[in-house]
């Protein structure tokens, strides 16, 4: 049995492996890079390992010092979180062979549907509907153009490796095809070291819903039912709910049918997300399988009463499902809103930098899985993802209103953040009457910004409202301590220029 896991990323999700842990009675080690000695996850494990610099390349990415502090620590199991090297192969085949457990899918299964067209194939073959495209690599710009003739405009262009939005293209033109396929390749090898790309038929007015798995090593499968990830930004989610608001019920039993069938087809085990793209007639084909755990995984845990790293390990531990398909219900509803260190106003660039004041929060029903606390510096090298808001109700009305709420009451300062974006978002006349697709921010870009205008105004009111309470408290502080006080206060200048101090 496990005793003792490393989990092999940072930050919320590494946080959030760890709790359950505990609750197991499990101990932990963290593992860190420079950037991260003071992060939460490294003062919430049992024990920590330092990994190598701050790039990801040297640290989180690095197999061999993972492995290394993994025989420091004694661990016997390595959680790999999701992100970083979670969907990498040689990860768990090298726990394989240092007789490591490794809480995941094995390899086979991640090489599998980690290739975009062996995981087409392998779908095609199970029975589960694919979108329209190429059967294999696009090996030239003469062959592009016959599939695009075959299928019809408009296409999208896809790096056959990796994923997150990268190496994707939209053509809607035949003058755009040439330079499509090179700009698509050129990304895909910088992204992934692989350019290889293939072409599929866009699905206009596409919903993006994926659907919960879980297997065992004794041929159990179950589906958790399905979450609604279509509030994208440049092709990736930041609000996702569950129940979705679109699918019938009729097409709920068969989506989640055909995620239990792609997840048997590769001999699955452990957790992972069967995705799907639907058009606007409830149409829908396969898009991806990912072999891990997912950022949105604790709106399924609320809605459906699991604990989705607990039954992981247990999986890992070579036990059987307890979980029976004709006892899962959803209850409720539920709301994940992804709180991103970022300035949604400049293209949603990443704003790192130092936190001065956070408020989480509370209440019934609402859940915070962060990473960040005041003081904090947010490294400028990892993905700016810094908390997650998880809220449920009793339906989607209630969650809708918790959410909102809740999002009012999360205050984040001295760096940029996307909380007013997000609340606008939920206010939102399309979002509130769950009438939305991939492309809703797109469609209501200039609805949803205009909030984001007053957020440095906003952003002050926070810092100022911090700054006169601590002020307060140390009222009676000498010269000398006060002038200390506004030397540390990294806002200060500003909290004075507002108020002309």
């Amino acid at each position: 049995m496990i005793r003792k896991v490393l989990v092999a990323n940072r930050g919320e999700i590494a946080v959030r492996i760890v709790r359950s842990c505990r609750e197991m009675d499990i101990l932990t080690v963290a593992v860190y890079s420079d950037a991260d000695r003071k992060a939460l996850h490294v003062l919430y494990a049992d024990e920590a390992f330092h990994i190598g610099p701050s790039p990801s390349v040297d640290s989180y990415l690095n197999i061999d010092n993972i492995m290394r502090a993994a025989r420091l620590s004694g661990a016997d199991a390595i959680h790999p979180g999701y992100g970083f090297l979670s969907e990498n192969p040689e990860f768990p085949s090298r726990c394989q062979k240092e007789g490591i457990i490794f809480i995941g899918p094995p390899p086979t299964a991640i090489s599998t549907m980690g290739d975009k067209i062996t995981a087409r194939r392998t779908m095609i073959n199970a029975g589960v509907p694919v979108v329209p495209g190429a059967e294999g690599k696009i090996t030239s710009e003469a062959e592009a153009f016959e599939v695009i003739n075959q299928i019809g405009l408009p296409v999208m262009i896809k790096a056959s490796a990796g994923g997150g939005g990268k190496g994707m293209r939209l053509v809607s033109k035949e003058g755009e095809i040439k330079s499509a396929l090179r700009s698509a390749s050129s990304e895909a090898r910088t992204a992934f070291g692989d350019d290889s790309v293939f072409i599929e038929k866009y699905i206009e007015s596409p919903h993006h819903i994926e659907f919960q798995i879980l297997a065992d090593s004794h041929g159990n499968v179950i589906q958790l039912f399905e979450r609604e990830c279509s509030i994208q930004r440049r092709h990736q989610k930041i609000i996702e709910e569950t129940p979705s608001p679109f699918l019938s019920s009729e097409r709920r039993i068969q989506m989640g049918e055909a995620a239990v069938a792609a997840a048997r087809a590769v001999d699955y085990q452990g957790a992972g997300t069967v995705e799907f793209i639907v058009d606007k007639d409830q149409n829908y084909y396969f898009l991806e399988m990912n072999t891990r755990l997912q950022v949105e995984h604790p709106i399924t845990e609320r809605v459906v009463g699991v604990d989705l790293v607990k039954e992981q390990i247990n999986i890992a531990n070579g036990n059987a499902l307890q979980l029976k398909q004709e006892d899962l219900k959803q209850h409720g509803h539920a709301i994940e809103c992804r709180v991103y260190a970022e300035d949604p106003a400049n293209n949603f660039m990443p704003a790192p930098g130092l936190v001065t004041h956070i408020d989480i929060p509370y209440g019934v029903g609402v859940r915070v899985d962060g990473s960040i606390y005041e003081g904090f510096e947010i490294p400028l090298y990892y993905d700016p993802l810094i908390a997650k808001l998880i809220v449920w109700g009793k339906d989607r009305q209630d969650a809708l209103e918790r959410s909102r709420r809740a999002l009012r009451e999360f205050k984040i300062a001295g760096v940029k953040n996307n909380l007013l974006f997000l609340e606008r978002i939920l206010l939102s006349e399309g979002f509130a009457g769950g009438d939305y697709t991939t492309h809703y921010i797109e469609e209501n870009r200039d609805f949803l910004m205009q909030e984001d205008r007053c957020e440095d105004h906003c952003e002050d009111i926070v810092i100022i409202t911090a700054f006169m309470e601590y002020l307060q408290k140390v009222k009676k502080a000498s010269p000398k301590e006060m002038t200390a006080i506004k030397n540390n206060w990294k806002d200060y200048s500003r909290v004075r220029s507002v108020l002309k101090l």
